[in-house]
């Protein structure tokens, strides 16, 4: 008895057709659409809101306003305290050195990206102690770290402690004031650990040279 064998041809997967491909392409469309109102408008306006009402000081970039209530900058951001030449004014605080651009450009955020052995760095710290000890009358021994270099990002609004007790006598032999006087500003204007552990104790010094004009108006 003989049998036959019947050829079989394999199954081709069925093509979906331009009725498929315009389903799958707006069903594309539709989840973009939906993500780009929910991620890109509606989370962004959340998010704005929601700093607004609880956190608008943060929001709008801490912003520190004057007696006339003119806003003179940021309390996150270090700025210069000098001529228009350039040399540091003696009757306010001083920030620490910036390496931002030519020096606190908040466009250039940055340091200097030198090591601690860098000949240039090393130049600069010397020439910077040498002046500074000159500027404040006092030793160059007495400068602390911050006094002599840049922060990370070259725009640190805050000094240590005993930077700003050092400039106590210089400012106030520039504005007539009592060193004493000047000593309990500053220490009226420390700003604690935060958390009570975390970093160490500083002193912002736009607000701490804010509160010396307010008090020799």
């Amino acid at each position: 008895m003989s049998t036959t064998t019947a050829s079989v041809r394999p199954l081709r997967p069925a093509h979906p057709g331009r009725r498929g491909s315009l389903r799958t392409l707006w069903a594309a469309l539709r989840a973009m659409l939906v993500a780009t109102a929910v991620l890109g408008v509606g989370y962004p306006l959340l998010i704005t809101a929601v700093g607004q009402s609880a956190f608008p000081g943060q929001a709008n970039g801490s912003l520190v306003t004057d007696a006339q209530g003119a806003a003179v900058g940021s309390a996150l951001l270090g700025q210069s305290f000098s001529e228009a030449h350039g040399a540091p004014l003696p009757q306010y605080f001083q920030p620490r050195p910036s390496a931002a651009g030519k020096g606190y450009d908040g466009a250039a955020s940055g340091g200097s990206n030198l090591g601690p052995n860098n000949s240039t760095l090393v130049t600069r710290i010397d020439k910077t102690r040498a002046a500074l000890a000159a500027f404040n009358g006092v030793d160059p021994s007495q400068l602390p770290p911050d006094a002599l270099t840049s922060s990370a990002s070259g725009l640190d609004p805050d000094i240590s402690v005993a930077y700003a007790l050092l400039q106590v006598d210089r400012v106030a032999r520039a504005r007539n004031l009592p060193p004493t006087s000047v000593r309990d500003l500053v220490e009226a204007n420390v700003i604690p650990r935060d958390l009570g552990f975390l970093g160490e104790p500083r002193v912002n010094v736009l607000k701490l040279n804010l509160a010396l004009d307010a008090v020799t108006r």
